[in-house]
């Protein structure tokens, strides 16, 4: 069973590392230009940068070359960005300030399109699938924890 985890998490690293970089190589102008939404919020919010979802995605696109799979790599790591964007849509248009925590949310967005975008092109099954997104949960909140600690994030979600 530890070994069903631990070759999990490695099938699914593209997706952590491309989740875990804009944190650190992240900055510059907002994704969305700081424009507003019909409602008069912010699309996506000033934390959600240009530099930070490309670097994002070639930072996991790397680990998935390394790993010999250049699509599933890419698709993780597009699939990771993509449903963290789409999660700060979401926040926002329920008044979340960025940087702000949702439980389950902040937890398992990136890893649910993850899954999803990168099925075609890697096996992943039902076991795999769900077993990504229960390990998910604290191993999201322990790295936080830590980048919080190294004075990477202002809060430790």
């Amino acid at each position: 069973m530890i070994a069903k985890i631990i070759n999990t998490i490695l099938l699914f690293l593209p997706s952590y590392i491309a989740n875990s970089s804009p944190v650190v190589l992240g900055g510059g102008p907002p994704v969305d230009g700081g424009a507003l939404w019909t409602d008069g919020k912010p699309i996506l919010g000033a934390n959600k940068t240009i530099r930070g979802t490309i670097t994002g995605v070639l930072a996991g696109t790397i680990i998935g070359i390394l790993q010999g799979n250049f699509l599933g790599g890419f698709a993780q790591s597009a699939g990771a960005l993509l449903g963290d964007l789409i999660s700060s849509f979401y926040k926002r248009r329920r008044d979340y300030p960025p940087g702000s925590s949702m439980p389950v949310i902040d937890q398992l967005d990136f890893i649910i399109m993850a899954v999803a975008l990168s099925y075609p092109f890697q096996s992943t099954d039902l076991v795999s699938a769900l077993t990504i997104m229960v390990i998910t949960v604290p191993i999201h909140y322990g790295t936080n924890y830590v980048a919080w600690l190294l004075k990477l994030k202002k809060n430790p979600w």
